[in-house]
């Protein structure tokens, strides 16, 4: 068993201060992501999206982030597969961008809804064709016996649209998730990070606030 008890390592890349926070969260976002980018991370627009089962079972898996706006963020996936089952019982959602090597962390906590086909259409065909062949292909979250069926379904769909569009599947699109609460953390030394919060009220969004370590 390896120990990882040890695994550590001082974080002194940088702070956040009271006065040098946006009032709106999405200003500050946008400022971490495009350095995020500049930074060659890899999968910058990756975040980890957590939803919970009818049984209040958490799960968690890595998305990625393909729109955004000041009030919403938004990401595709099977309507078929854990996530969307997840939250059709249940909206609530929790979105995590990991910016370790930046010794930063945003968290998103909301609701998410689908949005129209009109839009689903639009990104679906901006995809590249491999992808959109592997959205129909997959029945994403389903047990299958060998590597093999989902690449030989892969190469039948590819083959029965070969020479003309792929049209959208009716069980993929996306979800915009609102959110009302966004958190920021900065990695500090001695264990003494940077966290500010800030909160929607009345469709308002609150000064952000200070969290401890």
């Amino acid at each position: 068993m390896i120990d990882v008890a040890d695994l550590r390592r001082s974080y002194q890349a940088g702070g956040l201060d009271e006065k040098e926070m946006p009032e709106h969260p999405m200003d500050l976002f946008e400022k971490w992501l495009l350095q995020a980018i500049d930074s060659k991370l890899y999968d910058p627009n990756g975040v980890v999206v957590s939803t919970v089962d009818e049984n209040n079972t958490p799960y968690s898996r890595m998305v990625l982030l393909k729109n955004y706006t000041k009030d919403e963020l938004v990401f595709y996936t099977n309507l078929g597969s854990r996530k969307a089952q997840h939250l059709k019982n249940n909206p609530k959602i929790c979105m995590l961008f990991p910016w370790y090597m930046l010794e930063r962390q945003v968290m998103f906590i909301g609701e998410a809804q689908r949005q129209s086909t009109i839009e689903d259409l639009k990104y679906f065909h901006s995809r590249p064709r491999g992808s959109q062949i592997g959205a129909w292909a997959s029945h994403q979250s389903h047990l299958i016996s060998a590597r093999g069926i989902l690449e030989s379904k892969f190469l039948e769909i590819k083959e029965k649209f070969k020479n003309g569009e792929i049209p959208l599947p009716s069980f993929w699109g996306g979800y915009k998730v609102k959110f009302t609460k966004v958190e920021f953390w900065q990695g500090r030394e001695n264990r003494l990070h940077d966290r500010f919060i800030y909160e929607k009220e009345d469709g308002l969004w609150l000064p952000p606030k200070r969290l401890a370590p």
